[in-house]
């Protein structure tokens, strides 16, 4: 396993079941953000690329990676909270595709706290996001495996998820093809975190400053990124 340190950012490889794993950890959620569409006009950002021209020039991304599902528009699939507004509603509609296996949840954070809860979980709750994305499904809930989840799944993508432990945020990217039991038992076993939330599949992609990883092949909608105020006046 390899490690670094930049900031509030660890990130480091392991492997597991002879796969290997790209894991970012947070633990500064005050410069966790979540982004959609440009300041200036409203058009999606897209690309890792974009987000540095949504930033202060003080400002540095350090880590970004692809935040949930999305329509051919790029709008989010499910709730939407940036900056504190709510930008799309919370989906508990019944329908086809990942997003909608059961149960499926929601990432949300504030400056001092992040969850990740099922839907229905989240809809009972007063979670105060200034974040918050919605997708599916949970692949460890109370550090269990989805039960849905096949071993012998012949299902394989290059998949992304974030999980959390001790109020910290790992983020996950498979550097292989892997199915969903796979992930989930990657986040649950070796990780050892609570609870673990599916974010996408096949175009998954992350950004990382310090190792000048750049592998985004297709456009997003939301993303989440990491960012370091450089003396910010």
């Amino acid at each position: 396993m390899s490690m670094s340190q930049f900031a509030q950012v660890t990130s480091y490889t392991r492997q597991y079941n002879d796969l290997n794993y790209t894991v970012v950890e947070v633990h500064d959620l005050s410069k966790l953000r979540l982004l959609l569409n440009k300041q200036n006009d409203q058009t999606p950002v897209n690309y890792f690329s974009q987000i540095p021209t949504q930033l202060n020039t003080c400002e540095k991304m350090l880590f970004a990676m692809n935040a949930g599902m999305f329509h051919y528009t790029f709008h989010p699939v499910g709730l939407y909270i940036e900056n504190k507004k709510k930008l799309f509603p919370l989906n508990q509609h019944l329908g086809w595709g990942n997003f909608y296996l059961q149960p499926n949840g929601i990432l949300a954070w504030n400056s001092k706290q992040a969850v990740i809860l099922s839907t229905s979980q989240y809809v009972k709750g007063k979670f105060k996001a200034d974040y918050a994305t919605q997708s599916g499904p949970m692949l460890v809930s109370n550090r269990r495996i989805n039960p849905i989840f096949i071993a012998e799944s012949s299902s394989l993508k290059i998949r992304n998820a974030v999980g959390i432990k001790d109020q910290v945020l790992y983020f996950v990217l498979t550097e292989q093809a892997v199915n969903f039991y796979a992930l989930a038992s990657f986040m649950q076993n070796e990780l050892k975190l609570e609870q673990a939330l599916y974010l996408d599949g096949s175009i998954s992609a992350m950004y990382l400053a310090e190792k000048d990883i750049k592998i985004q092949s297709s456009p997003f909608g939301p993303m989440l990124a990491y960012i370091e105020d450089q003396d910010c006046e």
